[in-house]
């Protein structure tokens, strides 16, 4: 039974992003770097067990099912290498980076304070973890289709309480790019509530689960880079999220 309008969930996560990350700016320039240095350590390690959490669903009955066991392993492989080549090949990074770049310095006019080569890179990594971290995962894919198919907001309402304190950690560190991942989140739980309610269930759970564990591996990719362990390419592995999904469809319709 719906509560509210469609699209009621993402209008609350959106608020929750939008509102942690006001917090989060208006108090994070009180702390020292060194304190601010060891916030982004805690979000690297918590957005390291989160990725742990998503690629758990690599074990999901039904996708063992449905390709056999073994093989989910072998799909988010795949995905990775194809979805990274691809993304390689159409530098998809470097055009992501290339948009926060033209949209940071439009912020920078407003915000004097996010001006300058330290803070384009401040900007462009704090949209795009926290774009990832707030898009990629069960509750995205699985809250938004329930809330476009009638079922409920419960999932989406969990994911905006969640979202919003990790919102307000992130923007302590990264500023105002955390604050403009709110539009990612309309845009992707927008278009994701919409597929929902025109054509029902599109993807089977055998393929959410291909996608969200290959996620939790990007997901992965942002906690290392958090962490400065290795400046992993993640922009350049997105195309994966749309391979995962497809390869394992391929690999049903073989079987």
């Amino acid at each position: 039974m719906r509560v509210g309008f469609m699209g009621l969930g993402t209008v609350i996560n959106v608020v929750t992003v939008i509102v942690g990350a006001l917090v989060g700016m208006a108090v994070g320039h009180r702390f020292p770097e060194r304190t601010r240095g060891t916030v982004t350590d805690c979000l690297g390690l918590v957005t390291l067990l989160m990725a742990g959490l998503s690629v758990v669903s690599v074990t999901t009955p039904a996708l063992g099912a449905a390709v056999g066991s073994g093989v989910p392993v072998l799909i988010v492989l795949g995905s990775l290498l194809v979805g990274s080549i691809s993304g390689s090949l159409l530098r998809v990074e470097s055009r992501l980076e290339s948009l926060a770049g033209r949209v940071q310095a439009g912020v920078s006019r407003r915000f004097p304070s996010e001006g300058g080569h330290d803070a384009r890179e401040r900007f462009i990594e704090g949209w795009l973890s926290a774009t990832l971290l707030f898009c990629v995962g069960p509750l995205t894919i699985l809250g938004s289709l329930s809330d476009g198919l009638g079922r409920g907001i419960d999932q989406l309402a969990l994911k905006s309480v969640l979202d919003g304190f990790a919102a307000m950690a992130f923007a302590s560190t990264f500023g105002v790019g955390v604050l403009l991942s709110a539009v990612s989140v309309a845009v992707v739980q927008g278009s994701l509530t919409v597929a929902g309610a025109a054509l029902g269930s599109i993807m089977p759970e055998a393929h959410i689960a291909a996608l969200t564990a290959t996620g939790g591996l990007l997901l992965a990719g942002i906690g290392l880079r958090l962490l400065r362990i290795k400046d992993v390419p993640v922009g350049d592995m997105l195309p994966a999220l749309v391979v995962a999904p497809l390869l394992t469809q391929v690999i049903i319709a073989f079987r």
